[in-house]
């Protein structure tokens, strides 16, 4: 049998098939295939005191000092930092450094100041800004919150309907900004369109400014509507989160609007010391009762801008289905 093979010879046209075997591979240069089969020992944390030489085998360590690799990391938001620590554990322990958390609770909690949070940090966290971070409620800068809220409206009757009825659903979009200040809209609008107009207040696109403050975990918002009848939106606002350290929902404790005399505002700053003291049902304009609203309290969401193209799917249908459920 194995005669009977030897003696079969190879068509002709085989021959440019053999001679692919001795043409070299022409292709692009992959230096990272020379990492795979290495092990990369752990580096040691920040602050040790450790001074064995080590040569790291990592191709992007090798050509970036951790001078560069530092100020990169300094030049990333909190949240993006925590994306990157999973890259690698080199990453991870650089990352750990004291000094990129300082700076990003200092700025949290600017309204704080930087004495209170020292002390706090001290006191409550054993000194870690990165627990800090993490455990400590805060208000998130880098996006918006988003309460989805729905109403039965009493329609006309028409053609064969008696008794229409229409579910009307609007949005309240929430703004918080790192220096006391809050950008307030209801709309109609989805996201994506709204997000574009929540950088400053504008009367033509009904977005207002108004003053917040944080005690805690609980956030006290005052606005101040202008027109013919100053009236103030007073509201109460409580920070949880998912998971820890998320702090992506906003629970709507208290919405009260009251009437203010001309008398008590001369400009639009310093409205939270005006109606610091004020009882829940309090008004100083007999023209403009203070009302408490009881609908309309569905929590907020929080968006991130990198998320306001994709976000009317999943978060706010959950949203709307526990509305429902609640109600039922």
């Amino acid at each position: 049998m194995a005669s009977d093979i030897s003696s079969i010879s190879a068509p002709p046209e085989m021959g440019r098939f053999s001679r692919l075997t001795s043409v070299p591979f022409m292709g692009t240069e992959r230096p990272w295939l020379n990492m795979y089969g290495n092990r990369v020992r752990p580096v040691a944390p920040f602050g040790s005191a450790s001074s064995r030489p080590f040569d790291d085998p990592a191709l992007i360590h090798r050509c970036l000092p951790d001078e560069l690799l530092f100020e990169v990391f300094s030049r990333m938001s909190p949240h993006v930092l925590g994306k990157a620590a999973c890259v690698c554990r080199k990453w991870r322990y650089t990352i750990r450094n004291p000094i990129l958390w300082r700076s990003a609770c200092l700025k949290t909690w600017q309204l704080s100041g930087a004495l209170t949070n020292y002390k706090i940090v001290q006191s409550m966290f054993e000194g870690s800004w990165r627990k800090m971070w993490i455990h400590r409620p805060r208000i998130r800068h880098d996006g918006i919150y988003v309460s989805r809220n729905t109403y039965v409206h009493t329609g006309v009757a028409e053609w064969k309907v008696t008794n229409p009825v229409y579910l009307v659903c609007y949005f309240r979009y929430l703004r918080f900004l790192s220096n006391g200040k809050f950008l307030y809209k209801i709309s109609s609008q989805k996201v994506k369109e709204v997000a574009k107009f929540m950088c400053r207040a504008s009367k033509a696109e009904c977005v207002f400014k108004g003053d917040y403050t944080i005690t805690e975990d609980q956030i006290e918002a005052v606005l101040l509507y202008s027109g013919s009848r100053r009236t103030l939106l007073r509201i109460r606002l409580r920070i949880r989160g998912t998971t820890v350290g998320a702090n992506n929902r906003l629970d709507l404790l208290r919405l009260v609007t009251t009437g203010v005399n001309e008398s008590e505002i001369t400009n639009d700053d310093g409205i939270l010391q005006i109606v610091e003291g004020w009882q829940e049902d309090e008004t100083h304009n007999p023209d403009v009762p203070a009302i408490s609203h009881r609908r309309g309290l569905s929590p907020f969401v929080f968006v991130s801008f990198e998320e306001v193209s994709f976000i009317f799917t999943k978060k706010f249908i959950d949203i709307f289905i526990l509305n429902i459920s609640n109600c039922c």
